[in-house]
């Protein structure tokens, strides 16, 4: 399936229903007054998150949503039915705009979080309203208000709590594969990764976190080379951001074979693109160990450590044989956990602590 994770749509929200104008008419009641109804309000149009969706794809070929318009009124005081509202099931982390005012409307987190993107009209009234002591037979009634119509733009930031960044054939995909069930494209090539994967990581029993991939960064990319920074918004939600070095790459007579520089590389473009992402908690993890000998890739681990002078933690895997992978999971898995435990705590504090209140000596 084609990974979407921007569209423009257009949303119509139902029109309100007329009210009519209606008189009484029933035997022995030779002047029955008005008792028109007034109509139905028009549905509206909401957004809906889904857990079960991870891309726009849906709104593709499909531009055009409409909500139900509203029923005309009835006679006997009757009010015209409703018009149905339209719910749109998008992905969780969804971001709606105005295509026109550029207007953030709002972004869904949860499933079953619902968003009103457009709302229905309101309904006509029915003669019944304008009678009164001078107008005994009115036959004023009024037509419903149309509905909204707006043009949105859908943006889609996948939600994960770890994000994977580098060159291309960093070994991102692999190590994606090597942790979760997830199963993205691995070959000897560059950019075999052309749009963002997803995977779960069990580390144990109730104990995982979500993991996303993006296609590989190359020198440029903030000016459009290679595929663009244009998936780097999905890193934007995650809380850390996991470095894949490739420690031994082949030789490019362009670029060098120095870890180090491919390394600046990104760096770069991450902060061409937003002070943000670059400003994110960042492990280096490097990658394919299983290339040299231990002596020789324990070597090239604490060059490169020095020459970037790196203070974060850093990690040597290989996603062949499985080295270093527990270790850096679980690694993973604590620090998330204290992080969530640190927002827990910040949040209890601020929590309004409500003083005892003492009545004829009992506290309550």
């Amino acid at each position: 399936m084609k990974f979407v994770d921007e569209v423009n749509i257009e949303v119509r929200a139902g029109k309100g229903g007329n009210g009519i104008a209606s008189f009484r008419r029933e035997k022995y009641i030779p002047f029955g007054g008005p008792n028109g109804g007034d109509g139905g309000d028009g549905g509206d149009v909401y957004l809906e998150g889904h857990d079960s969706l991870n891309t726009l794809i849906d709104f593709r070929f499909t531009r055009i949503f409409e909500a139900a318009n509203g029923g005309k009124g009835e006679p006997n005081n009757c009010t015209g039915r409703r018009g149905a509202d339209r719910i749109l099931q998008v992905p969780i982390g969804t971001i709606a705009w105005d295509a026109d005012t550029e207007e953030c409307i709002g972004e869904l987190l949860h499933a079953g979080e619902r968003l009103l993107v457009a709302r229905g009209g309101v309904h006509g009234i029915g003669n019944l309203h304008f009678k009164s002591s001078t107008n005994r037979a009115p036959r004023q009634c009024t037509p419903g208000k149309p509905g909204e119509i707006r043009n949105l733009t859908l943006e889609l930031k996948i939600l994960a709590d770890v994000g994977l960044l580098g060159l291309p054939n960093a070994g991102k995909s692999s190590l994606i594969r090597a942790v979760s069930a997830a199963r993205p494209k691995v070959a000897d090539y560059p950019f075999t990764t052309l749009y963002p994967n997803l995977g779960v990581v069990k580390v144990a029993d109730h104990k995982s976190f979500c993991i996303a991939d993006i296609p590989g960064l190359i020198e440029g990319a903030a000016e459009g080379a290679g595929l663009g920074v244009q998936f780097l918004r999905h890193l934007s939600r995650t809380g850390l951001l996991l470095h894949i070095v490739d420690m031994f790459p082949p030789v490019d007579e362009s670029e060098g074979e120095d870890p180090a520089h491919h390394v600046r590389v990104v760096e770069t473009e991450l902060e061409k693109y937003s002070e943000e992402l670059i400003d994110k908690p960042r492990w280096l993890v490097m990658n394919k160990l299983d290339l040299a000998l231990e002596e020789d890739a324990q070597a090239a681990c604490d060059q490169l450590i020095a020459d970037l002078e790196w203070t974060e933690p850093a990690f040597r895997i290989s996603t062949v044989t499985g080295e270093g992978l527990s270790d850096l999971t679980w690694a993973i898995m604590h620090y998330l956990d204290e992080k969530r435990a640190a927002l827990a705590e910040a949040e209890a504090a601020l929590q309004p602590t409500l003083a005892p209140v003492v009545y004829e000596g009992m506290e309550y």
